[in-house]
């Protein structure tokens, strides 16, 4: 598979402190690619870098060969990446489909055409009966399918989810885990940061483990949830 995004050497330093070093991998296009590691290990940092809330320090991060390092988050979300946040930030006082609606804004200039595909997105994500319902309404994991019903009008080739499944009981994990695996069938790349391991490792194509700000592991969920560096990070030497 080709890939659709490129890290290479990806640093970002805040004054002395490192949050990322010496980051690289890759995502190649319609794959599930799991970010994982212990709290701290800079993987929100890693994705404000991709998603431009951030400039790296060092390195460079290519989407289709493009080099999209320090754009704003306006040219990344233009260029083609999505994002989501590790708390859904809806539009509390918006119904659910203005809340997408501001989402297919970005590439749809007529409001008709753009509320038509927020309904296909609504739709996409099992939230059409909350269509003309506030926001606010909604349930913790109903915000999260919303949030990424947003991002997917803005119609990427990318999307980023941070924590999509954190809080969500075992049945709403295996909702979320469906419109992953329905989005991966669009064609579309994710790239997901996630502490519900068992949410992420049956459905991930390939993990990247960060401990520390540094990759230290990357491979098929088998391989990593066996490699003695990985366990040693999540669990303790002894």
């Amino acid at each position: 598979m080709s890939a659709l995004l490129e890290l290479r050497a990806v640093c970002k330093r805040f004054g002395g402190l490192t949050a990322n070093e010496d980051v690289s991998f890759d995502v190649a296009r319609g794959q599930i690619v799991g970010l994982i590691g212990p709290n701290g290990a800079g993987k929100t940092t890693l994705f404000n870098c991709v998603a431009g809330s951030s400039a790296p320090s060092d390195g460079t991060i290519r989407l289709n060969g493009r080099l999209i390092s320090g754009l704003t988050p306006e040219k990344c979300a233009r260029a083609g990446i999505g994002r989501t946040f590790q708390i859904a930030r809806t539009f509390h006082g918006m119904t659910a489909l203005e809340n997408v609606l501001t989402g297919a804004l970005l590439r749809e200039r007529s409001v008709t055409r753009a509320r038509e595909r927020a309904r296909a997105w609504l739709a996409f994500v099992r939230l059409e009966r909350f269509a003309d319902k506030p926001a606010r309404t909604m349930t913790i994991s109903e915000q999260r399918r919303l949030a990424v019903a947003r991002a997917l009008a803005t119609e990427p080739e990318l999307l980023l989810m941070d924590e999509v499944m954190a809080g969500l009981n075992p049945s709403e994990v295996r909702e979320m885990v469906d419109v992953v695996l329905q989005i991966r069938s669009k064609g579309i790349a994710s790239l997901i940061v996630e502490h519900v391991l068992e949410g992420i490792m049956p459905i991930a194509d390939k993990i990247v483990v960060l401990e520390r700000g540094r990759k230290i592991a990357e491979g098929t969920p088998a391989a990593v949830q066996a490699d003695p560096v990985v366990i040693s990070a999540y669990l303790g030497d002894d």
